[in-house]
């Protein structure tokens, strides 16, 4: 499937583009994805919508450079990821990651966790605080920088996730069940936010999700099953 039309009428270039991917585990005996072919335009918020198993969190997986893919070609902002000299500059740099579970380390701060990104991407100081600071107030987090992650709900858990993804300002976001463990009314609330954000900030979002009544909000709904992305299906 090409987005062609989607990019003659957006006039915008193509920021995420799988050509042709083939991914499976188990030594091939499990094909997860079955020669996806996808393109993702700057701005763009893209759901991606299927049963579990279907290939969604994969196709994440290889755009954020997680995992690696058994043939094709996977690109970032025109660069072929599995060939990408410097992929941990890519990931640091040019790409955040928010996941279902968030991943966040329980036995550091909020503010800690959060500033782990900026380390790695060599930030100064002084700029990682001050985006720190700006992110925790548009995420309602400003006073619980200093509490440590086991002592936060699951809401707050998941806005921790959201700042520590945009700290060194990618404008792509890759979203893997972002509300998928929380309850409808946090779930909706923190999807309101990560919506917000992104438009705020210009960022390109592909989200996976079961949840089609969120997913209808992104500007394109995909449905993926069988390892395949299929036409757009009506919100």
């Amino acid at each position: 499937m090409n987005l062609s039309t989607a990019q003659a009428s957006n006039q915008k270039r193509i920021v995420l583009r799988a050509e042709g991917v083939w991914k499976s585990y188990d030594d091939g005996t499990i094909a997860v994805l079955k020669g996806v072919d996808f393109e993702v335009a700057e701005g763009e918020t893209v759901a991606l919508c299927g049963p579990s198993g279907c290939g969604k969190s994969t196709l994440l997986h290889l755009f954020g450079g997680l995992d690696s893919l058994d043939r094709g070609r996977v690109s970032v902002n025109g660069v072929e990821v599995n060939r990408h000299r410097d992929l941990l500059r890519l990931l640091r740099h040019e790409v955040g990651f928010v996941f279902q579970l968030h991943n966040l380390i329980p036995d550091l701060t909020l503010a800690e966790n959060c500033l782990i990104p900026t380390v790695a991407a060599g930030i100064d100081h002084h700029t990682a605080q001050a985006r720190l600071r700006q992110l925790a107030g548009r995420t309602g987090l400003t006073h619980r920088l200093g509490h440590r992650i086991q002592k936060l709900s699951g809401g707050e858990r998941q806005r921790t996730a959201l700042c520590r993804a945009l700290m060194n300002k990618p404008k792509i976001l890759l979203a893997d069940e972002p509300t998928g463990s929380l309850d409808e009314h946090t779930s909706g609330a923190v999807f309101e936010l990560l919506l917000d954000i992104v438009a705020t900030e210009g960022v390109t979002l592909v989200m996976a999700t079961h949840d089609r009544g969120l997913a209808g909000r992104c500007d394109r709904l995909l449905e993926m099953h069988d390892g395949r992305i299929h036409e757009p299906v009506s919100a």
